[in-house]
């Protein structure tokens, strides 16, 4: 009796032999792979992205809504929030864009 108590000391438990083979080296391998596979395609994205020009600035944010006013070069309605002003003989005037201002200046 006492032989058989001792080969069951020296071999691992099934529930850990089961926690390690079926569940911690398929995490670690996962683990390692991933994480191989991450810098291979990592340094793939940085080089195709140091190669593409720059996007294009976008747009400053605009509050929708609010006041229209009419620009007195091309008569385009404009909301207060996004045009360019100029006061003009104390009179605040709002114009679609920087070159209708500067059409409305030379005028």
């Amino acid at each position: 009796m006492n032989s058989g108590a001792r080969g069951d000391a020296s071999r691992p438990a099934p529930m850990l032999r089961y926690l390690i083979i079926d569940i911690l080296l398929p995490l670690l391998l996962f683990a390692l792979l991933r994480s191989f596979f991450r810098g291979i395609f990592q340094t793939r994205r940085d080089v195709t992205r140091s190669t593409q020009p720059a996007p294009p600035p976008s747009a400053p944010h605009v509050v929708a809504g609010g006041e229209l006013k009419k620009d007195p070069v091309c008569g385009t309605y404009v909301s207060t929030g996004a045009s360019v002003t100029r006061t003009v003989d104390g009179q605040l005037l709002h114009f679609c864009s920087k070159e209708c201002r500067d059409k409305y200046r030379a005028a």
